[in-house]
């Protein structure tokens, strides 16, 4: 249910009493019941309102829920209300630094992804029923008497990952630090070899807590490169700049290129102009499911900053001898 709102799934206010939720919830569980509704979206529904009811139904679920909002799962006993939300409005968007500094813990609306079909009301069914029979039989016509705390599971959690261009390109075990409500507590991450800007990375039951003994939501760690003086990310690609003297791009060379995996050779053909893109098959950010991104040198000439006598003198003979024209169409072609 991420984002949705307990009372509005039920179609209830939320002064509603509880025979109000109650009969809302029989209404909505006889209309959605997958054994009675075929529609390919009514499964999904019918978790949702078995969510709202399992914690409105409640009591003291209900207050936790009125009084912190999609948070409740994760407030410790004993907070204040406003406490909370001070402290939440100062992280409301996930942040990390590098591997091993703190990292933030997301508590933001919503339950996650990991409200499954195994929702356990107690009524022995995937769906909190013991089927149809109790759907419209003695379930509703003698009350709900086993409702009482249900098992819910934690809500799953984001932050952010910083890492290097080097830390993605070689992977890895990194210890990283979070701090949420409960304090603060290590974790054993396993970096993939080759990870990109964006990915995610799942962490097994290490999000929010669950209520009633149920199992913990997932925490997932959104991986952003951090800004390089060498790199620039473009997916699995790397672009650096390759400095080149005047007659170095005119006449051509060979170039050693510093690469995250190493030094490599790079080609310059003669004739190359700034801006020209020399690539490097293979020496990009890895790919363990396929093939390697490249890495493109970036030809940028660069003139000396004051010129000897001799460097003069040679440079003179060279617009004296020389007929091109770099401010012509058909000169300023990039090769």
């Amino acid at each position: 249910m991420a984002g949705r709102d307990f009372y509005e799934a039920l179609g209830v206010s939320r002064e509603a009493s509880q025979d109000e939720i109650q009969r809302a919830y029989r209404k909505l569980a006889r209309k959605y019941h997958p054994d009675m509704n075929s529609d390919p979206g009514a499964e999904e529904r019918f978790r949702e309102i078995s969510e709202a009811y399992q914690v409105l139904s409640d009591p003291e679920l209900r207050r936790r829920y009125d009084a912190f909002g999609p948070d409740f799962r994760q407030v410790p006993e004993g907070i204040d209300p406003e406490t909370w939300r001070a402290r939440s409005g100062s992280r409301s968007r996930a942040r990390s630094g590098p591997v091993g500094d703190q990292v933030w813990v997301s508590t933001g609306p919503g339950f996650g992804s990991g409200f499954d079909t195994g929702f356990d009301t107690g009524f022995g069914s995937p769906f909190g029923f013991g089927g149809v029979e109790d759907l419209f039989g003695g379930m509703f016509g003698q009350g709900t008497g086993r409702a009482g705390r249900q098992p819910v599971r934690g809500a799953d959690q984001e932050a952010e990952l910083e890492l290097t261009v080097e830390d993605a390109y070689r992977g890895g075990q990194r210890s990283l630090t979070l701090s949420g409500p409960d304090g603060p507590r290590t974790l054993q991450v396993n970096i993939p070899r080759g990870v990109t800007d964006g990915q995610r990375i799942r962490l097994a039951r290490q999000g929010g807590r669950g209520v009633g003994n149920a199992a913990p939501g997932d925490l997932f760690l959104v991986v952003r490169l951090a800004p390089h003086e060498r790199y620039r990310v473009e997916g699995r690609d790397l672009l650096v700049d390759l400095p080149l003297a005047p007659w170095e791009a005119a006449l051509g060379t060979t170039v050693a290129v510093d690469t995250p995996g190493g030094q490599a050779k790079v080609k310059v053909p003669p004739g190359t102009s700034s801006g020209r893109r020399l690539r490097l098959r293979g020496q990009g950010l890895p790919d363990p499911r396929g093939t390697a991104g490249d890495l493109y040198a970036e030809a940028r000439i660069v003139v000396p900053a004051q010129l000897t006598d001799a460097e003069r003198r040679l440079f003179a003979e060279l617009a004296a001898a020389s007929a091109f024209d770099p401010r012509t169409t058909t000169s300023a072609r990039s090769r």
